[in-house]
């Protein structure tokens, strides 16, 4: 693996590019934030101004869900390209009296959590952490801080037993703080649940309520709606929208079942009853093909969890993406939605389902003068329609603390020698893609090429470059690598003449289609590229 990282530096020694930020993946491809929660939040150092805070697990085992910790990267609303890591902001603890767990391994690990906040009479803010401490006893923790991004105390311990934890919020906690100042709590995993707290204690159910078991129909249920897990609530105008992952039906959309999909209810009130909407996001990047059925273009399976959030008008989802060759480095996604809401008692939510490309906040379109790195595809097909072996995304390593906090000082942390991922596995019949470029740059220019470094694997074999589709059937094929088995496991720079993307303009997917005379052996890995005269 080591190896690779040398084959990144030198490659990006060699061109002296920096990459565009905040493309899907919109965090570093080193940084692996799932089950993303985005809020909206007034920058506590600078008054007046606001900015995204994306809250997360962090998953740091390698080998498993989440970490023993939680971070927070932030945006400044006016420059969504400009992402921060505002640093751990809590850590798995003990007990009562702060102390940290045992670090070889015996602390507790945090899932999904959410973030709410409260504003007295007085105008201040307290800022409410749900880590969803996996651990008996410490499931419904709750963390406050006088800023959102923490440092936040834990502070909902047992009296009987500092160990432990006071409150009814478990799995995938989720809440809410109404406009009346009201504060509801949602979680569940297979079961969802929902009920009023304590604005008190905000974890506890408030006296005198009860918990509302199944407030969303389960996927043992009859019904459309299908909860599974990823809690999540907003308010929008005066409905109640409930973000959450669904597993749908075997066969629906022609595909397998999967709870790899976002879906939403919507409700005249906080507990329901709830109508079902749709689909918000699809992790699998499933594309229709016709007669009401899809096929999968990205990774076939996997969890989603994340939400909606309205910045400057816009309304985006916030999800993640499996990477690797196991479930356990998830990275944070976004795209653009569209909500339209309907008030009043028989008013609707209608949202839009977003498409998974690789543009994150670049809604125009890849630059494609920049250089990215490969792992930043959107599409990667195998050669089989089971879509049983297919290209994988892989950050080459080293991966651990060291990319955090202190470490970085004046450092960026998209900073090209670091911010690379490859896409490994590339068998022939596989395709590898990229949604979308905008060509107006490059549009009239003569003398355009295709610059790719990449790493052949022993096999003769051929990548053609096409846009809008990955075939000659709806796409258009603009150069050709030869790739050949003789310089195996060394660092290429290829050079591939694509005269015909002078006649092209706006935005077009980009793809490159593998060949090879062997079937079911990787022909090379691809590290990055970029368009150039």
């Amino acid at each position: 693996m080591k190896k690779y990282v040398v084959f990144f530096l030198m490659s990006f020694l060699m061109t002296g590019t920096s990459l565009l930020k905040a493309v899907n993946p919109i965090l570093p491809l080193w940084e692996f934030i799932p089950d993303g929660e985005p809020y909206v939040f007034e920058d506590p150092d600078n008054p007046g101004k606001y900015r995204v805070y994306l809250y997360g697990s962090h998953d740091v085992l390698r080998d498993n869900y989440c970490g023993r910790d939680q971070v927070v990267w932030s945006a400044p609303v006016e420059d969504l390209n400009n992402w921060r890591f505002d640093g751990v902001i809590f850590r798995s603890i003990y007990g009562g009296d702060g102390r940290l767990l045992d670090q070889k391994g015996v602390a507790d690990v945090l899932y999904a959590p959410d973030v709410t906040v409260t504003v007295d009479a007085n105008g201040k803010k307290t800022y409410y952490l749900y880590p969803n401490n996996q651990a008996w006893g410490r499931n419904g923790q709750v963390a406050k801080s006088d800023r959102p991004d923490g440092p936040f105390i834990a502070y909902n311990w047992s009296k009987e037993d500092p160990r432990k934890s006071d409150g009814i919020l478990a799995f995938d906690p989720a809440v809410f703080v109404d406009d009346d100042g009201r504060v509801y709590g949602y979680w569940g995993f297979e079961k969802s649940n929902g009920a009023e707290l304590d604005p008190a204690t905000m974890a506890t159910v408030k006296p005198g309520t009860k918990i509302v078991e199944d407030m969303i129909p389960n996927y043992k249920q009859p019904g459309v709606e299908r909860f599974f897990e990823a809690s999540s609530m907003r308010k929008i105008k005066d409905k109640y929208v409930f973000i959450y992952s669904r597993w749908t039906q075997d066969g629906e959309f022609g595909l397998p079942e999967t709870n790899y999909t976002l879906a939403y209810c919507y409700s005249n009130s906080p507990l329901g009853p709830f109508t079902y909407g749709g689909t918000i996001i699809d992790g699998r990047g499933k594309e229709p093909i016709g007669g009401g059925k899809y096929r999968v273009t990205a990774c076939p399976s996997g969890n989603t969890h994340g939400s909606i959030c309205e910045i400057n008008g816009q309304w985006y989802v916030f999800y993640h993406r499996q990477s690797g060759d196991d479930e356990y480095s998830r990275q944070a996604m976004v795209a653009p939605i569209s909500v339209e809401v309907t008030e009043g008692p028989n008013g609707t939510v209608k949202i839009s389902e977003g498409e998974y490309t690789s543009e994150g906040f670049e809604t125009n379109g890849l630059d494609p003068l920049k250089r990215y790195p490969a792992g930043i595809a959107c599409y990667y097909t195998g050669p089989t329609p089971a879509h049983q072996e297919y290209p994988r995304i892989i950050y080459p390593g080293p991966y651990n603390e060291a990319h955090y906090g202190d470490h970085y000082g004046d450092k960026d942390p998209y900073d090209a020698k670091i911010n690379v991922s490859s896409v490994l596995h590339i068998t022939s019949g596989s395709a590898v893609g990229y949604k979308y470029f905008n060509f107006d740059k490059t549009y009239g220019k003569t003398g355009l090429k295709l610059s790719l470094n990449y790493v052949p694997e022993g096999l003769n074999g051929r990548m053609d470059v096409y846009l809008d589709r990955p075939s000659q059937q709806g796409g258009k094929k603009i150069g050709t690598l030869a790739i050949t088995a003789a310089s195996k496991n060394t660092l290429r720079e290829a050079t591939i003449a694509v005269e015909a993307l002078k006649q092209v303009k706006g935005k077009h997917a980009l793809f490159f289609v593998f060949t090879s005379p062997v079937k079911g052996h990787s022909i090379c890995q691809i590290k990055d590229f970029q368009f150039s005269r």
